[in-house]
């Protein structure tokens, strides 16, 4: 009888979400709409975003920069820490798991 209650009493609790599970964070999160070579640069940290310059007048795009390889890097005269965190964010961001946040407006 007390199991009857207490599944009677769960249907008349509305979910907004289908699965039954509550969102894992409470704010949204802010992301950068448009994202070019620096603000992903900037977006990884770690002086990586030194070599805006550099890639911005080899590479251009930042879709070309998603598919360059280690070789280019390295021709281009990028560490190797770097070449590894650049690599390993654009494998991330084409997976669809990392986005660079949008810098806080400091007033």
């Amino acid at each position: 009888m007390a199991l009857m209650q207490v599944l009677n009493s769960a249907k008349a609790i509305p979910f907004s979400n289908p699965y039954g599970f509550s969102r894992f964070f409470s704010k949204s999160s802010s992301f950068i709409e448009k994202v070019g070579i620096p603000e992903f640069l900037n977006g990884v940290g770690n002086g990586v975003e030194t070599h805006v310059a550099k890639l911005e007048s080899e590479i251009g795009d930042f879709q070309k920069l998603l598919v360059t390889r280690t070789l280019k890097l390295k021709k281009l005269g990028i560490p190797c820490k770097h070449r590894k965190l650049i690599l390993k964010y654009t494998h991330k961001y084409r997976l669809g798991l990392w986005r660079p946040r949008a810098e806080p407006s400091k007033a």
